[in-house]
């Protein structure tokens, strides 16, 4: 049986220059956003979809471990190879084309979002899904972990963009999932299957996503509340009247404190460190122009204060409270715990009074912010990592908050996934049958245990590994 040392060389003796062994271009991959660190014996970035296949099989044949990675944005570790072996860096695999007629984006896995969406509006065509890293992050990696953004509530994931899907089983066996068609019913749906699988079922070369028509009026609306109860239940009232933002953001008292520090402003004037919503509408100039009066209506009668954007320049103005509240936030600790949960809109005031009972109990800053219209609230519990007291009650207060998210009905990841840092909370979420359903899968599509192994079933405590200090490039400053 050959080593890994020897099966490395029997590849790169294959593809050549593709495969990568020196240890700078190890160590790039040894880390995604988690900054925590596992070295790969090699670094493999294909110049065609088939030189996959050609690593695939050649990995499962000699059972080697295979992560495959776009740039790395994921904070969960999901792009972490924490068994080493073979990394597949998607990079190159980049190509755009835009189906102008059908309204469809023929990608590869390796496009960034931002580009995606860049290219598809030059022609008219909108790409909803937004992730904050939307300038680095690909679209492989997108589908890898289903995720969302601003956007979601009015438009969706990246689940409801997706028409096709093609790429490789862990034999190196070609597959696609659906068609280029807007209609597609023939056998199992093996494509959702793969969307937010985390490359645990196979490798994602490329994509076919619908597009929706670039709307043609946008409008922005910040405004301020008494309390984060308030804020909650002033939004209720407003989906309660069939209003639909776009976007929907909420900051909480002590996210928007951050902000205003690092902005070295007040929002409002004379309302100092008060939770806002920031509201955009999206679609026609006469939708939209409807819909702003009784927006407005809607803030005269809920908010404190509100600030209305006559120009796209004041609307970009009025985001960066949302733009600095999260890298101002390590001032409060040099650590982070970002949970990504999901509350159902009917808890929203009681998730805000179990949130500042928690802040309370673990004596925790706990700056929380997200997306109001579909729930998905970014809980950052912060801590500094040498302070053992602080550490511990970190530690109890995502447990606990995991634990009562899901007895509100909620979800304990709305769009980061599981990789390895939520692998202690995938059974609060999930019953024995359902994890051993999700393990059956796996084995089935994967019996040799090759792609991305070590994560989601497998728990990690994350937080007790030792952090890489290291600056990327999407870091929030």
């Amino acid at each position: 049986m050959k080593t890994p040392v020897q099966v490395t060389a029997s590849l790169k003796r294959r593809l050549g220059a593709a495969v990568d062994v020196s240890e700078k271009g190890r160590w790039a991959a040894s880390f995604d956003s988690s900054k925590i660190s596992f070295l790969p014996d090699a670094v493999i970035t294909p110049r065609q979809e088939a030189d996959i296949g050609v690593v695939l099989e050649m990995a499962n044949r000699h059972r080697v471990p295979v992560t495959v990675r776009g740039r790395g944005t994921t904070l969960m570790g999901s792009a972490a190879p924490v068994r080493g072996g073979w990394v597949i860096d998607m990079l190159r695999l980049n190509k755009i084309s835009i189906d102008a007629d059908a309204g469809m984006a023929h990608v590869g896995a390796g496009a960034t979002t931002a580009n995606i969406q860049a290219t598809a509006e030059k022609l008219g065509w909108f790409y909803p899904p937004d992730p904050s890293s939307k300038n680095y992050c690909t679209i492989g990696g997108n589908i890898a972990c289903n995720a969302g953004g601003m956007h979601g509530g009015k438009y969706g994931v990246t689940r409801d963009f997706i028409i096709a899907l093609r790429g490789y089983l862990p034999t190196g066996e070609f597959v696609e999932w659906g068609t280029a068609t807007k209609k597609f019913s023939a056998g199992f749906n093996l494509r959702d299957l793969w969307i937010g699988s985390e490359g645990m079922l196979g490798v994602v070369t490329g994509a076919v996503l619908k597009l929706v028509p670039l709307p043609p009026a946008r409008w922005t609306l910040l405004t301020s509340f008494k309390d984060e109860g308030a804020a909650l239940k002033a939004a209720r009232a407003l989906f309660r009247a069939r209003v639909q933002p776009a976007i929907c953001e909420f900051l909480d008292r002590e996210s928007v404190v951050c902000a205003e520090r690092a902005m070295k402003t007040t929002i409002f004037p004379g309302q100092a460190g008060r939770p806002v919503i920031l509201l955009e509408l999206a679609g026609g100039v006469s939708e939209v122009d409807d819909l702003k009066l009784e927006v407005l209506a809607w803030a005269q009668a809920n908010a404190l204060g509100f600030k209305e954007a006559r120009s796209r320049d004041e609307a970009e103005a009025l985001w960066t409270v949302r733009r600095k509240c999260s890298g101002a936030m390590f001032e409060l600790g040099d650590a982070k715990l970002n949970e990504d949960i999901v509350v159902p809109m009917r808890n929203y005031e009681k998730f805000a009074r179990y949130l500042a009972g928690l802040k309370r109990k673990s004596g925790l800053p706990i700056p929380t912010f997200g997306h109001l219209a579909d729930g998905n609230l970014h809980v950052n519990i912060m801590y500094h990592r040498a302070d053992p007291k602080e550490t511990k009650a970190a530690e109890a207060a995502v447990q606990n908050l995991m634990e009562t998210v899901v007895s509100f009905g909620g979800a304990i990841s709305g769009e980061h996934g599981i990789g390895l840092a939520k692998t202690p909370f995938l059974r609060i979420q999930h019953s024995p049958a359902q994890v051993k359903a999700m393990q059956a899968v796996k084995k089935a599509l994967d019996p040799r245990g090759i792609l991305n192994p070590g994560k989601m079933f497998k728990e990690v405590r994350i937080w007790k590994y030792p952090k890489l200090q290291v600056h990327l490039p999407w870091d929030h400053k």
